[in-house]
């Protein structure tokens, strides 16, 4: 007798969270003992409403284009399910001949992923996995998550970019803001986009340390004189030393939270305390839903995550997580099954190691830690104007 699988998305999706779909079908279809494997549509209220959708007949041709599909193929959502849902869900998942249950989300979402483990029991012969999944990079326990590669090369490459721009005419200040309520694993990734000295970003602020403004005029101003051009990336949670945002929360329902615009926030500060021209820019979404800037690297690990989930669960296991283990020397990870009870709404932020003295740079064990992940090395740039003033330099 075959069992079906069913597999369920949580949360913002990423540039790679289909790519984990894709790991679970491939996956499935190796094998002769899966006879479905049905997608939860619109996250798990899906569940609820029995709104599944054999993914199997798409496993061919149209399956393959799940590496290349932004978004969420299934539909997330973050529906706040309560303790009678989950014990609803097990005659729902009978009915239907599931024994198979993957979670795929970030750290809500492998909460869900825990309660429905426990409310069916660990002797239960429906089994419980989660793929995570989060650009935010805040799960616990694991080396890194599927979907931050890409959104650390989104937002290396954009401040490249930017830096670029404004190296061209360095008349202002502009302030790029990143995603990241309470850590700051996406912001740091800008400093990625450095090649040579002076490059951009010039200024890197993370939720973890305490936002000091009078620092931050300052950093700015002696940038500003000395280039005349500076590029700052922000954490969208950017909090004071009290341990408040600089910028109040705009609406919060549950953990949803939606921030004020930082980056405007600190755009204008610029101008009104230093008289600099000063903008902002926030690639928000853009970040996690670019296909043209995927990693690989990151792709290839989320369909791996996908394909190990459903071998757990098949072998038996239950309440467990996939995680990467980074092996010693060249870049290299292991997957491991990492008990669900661990990583349940635990927020892994930047360690101190990471982090500069005064609180706005990364060091370089941060950049050596995170280049892997992006795939690939940032383009090279040529700058005339840099080639003109040290030929000059020379002649003086």
């Amino acid at each position: 007798m075959k069992n079906n699988v069913l597999v369920v998305h949580g949360g913002g999706p990423t540039a790679v969270l289909n790519a984990s779909l894709y790991g679970v079908l491939a996956q499935a279809k190796e094998s002769d003992r899966i006879g479905a494997v049905y997608g939860a549509i619109g996250g798990s209220e899906g569940i609820l409403k029995e709104r599944f959708l054999d993914l199997l007949e798409f496993a061919g041709d149209e399956g393959k284009k799940l590496l290349s599909t932004p978004g969420t193929a299934i539909g997330s959502s973050r529906y706040a399910l309560e303790e009678e849902d989950y014990r609803a869900m097990e005659p729902i998942l009978r009915k239907y001949g599931i024994r198979y249950v993957l979670f795929n989300g970030g750290n809500g979402t492998m909460d869900a992923c825990g309660k429905l483990a426990r409310a069916l029991g660990t002797d239960s012969d429906i089994k419980v996995a989660g793929i995570p999944k989060t650009i935010d990079n805040d799960i616990g326990i694991t080396d890194h998550t599927p979907g931050y590669g890409s959104a650390a090369r989104y937002i290396a490459r954009t401040t490249a970019e930017v830096g670029a721009d404004v190296r061209s005419l360095p008349i202002h200040v502009c302030i790029l803001e990143a995603m990241g309520r309470n850590a700051g694993w996406i912001t740091a990734a800008s400093a990625l986009a450095r090649k040579n000295k002076g490059d951009a970003p010039h200024l890197i602020y993370l939720p973890e340390r305490p936002f000091k403004e009078e620092e931050f005029l300052e950093d700015v101003k002696e940038l500003y004189e000395r280039l005349g051009g500076v590029v700052v990336v922000a954490s969208e949670g950017l909090k004071d030393e009290n341990g408040t945002p600089i910028v109040p929360p705009v609406f919060q329902t549950g953990r949803s939270v939606y921030y004020g615009d930082v980056g405007a926030y600190l755009a204008q500060l610029v101008i009104r305390k230093l008289g600099i021209k000063a903008r902002s820019e926030k690639p928000g979404i853009c970040g996690r839903a670019s296909i043209a800037l995927q990693s690989p690297i990151d792709r290839k690990e989320a369909v791996l995550a996908g394909r190990e989930a459903l071998k757990a669960a098949m072998e038996g296991e239950t309440g467990i997580m996939i995680g990467f283990e980074r092996q010693p020397g060249e870049y290299c990870i292991r997957p491991i099954r990492i008990p669900i009870d661990q990583v349940m709404l635990t927020e892994r932020t930047m360690p101190e190691t990471y982090i500069n003295d005064r609180g706005n740079d990364v060091t370089e064990a941060f950049a050596a830690w995170c280049r892997p992940l992006t795939g690939e090395d940032e383009p090279d740039y040529i700058d005339f104007q840099e080639i003109y003033r040290k030929r000059e330099e020379g002649r003086g």
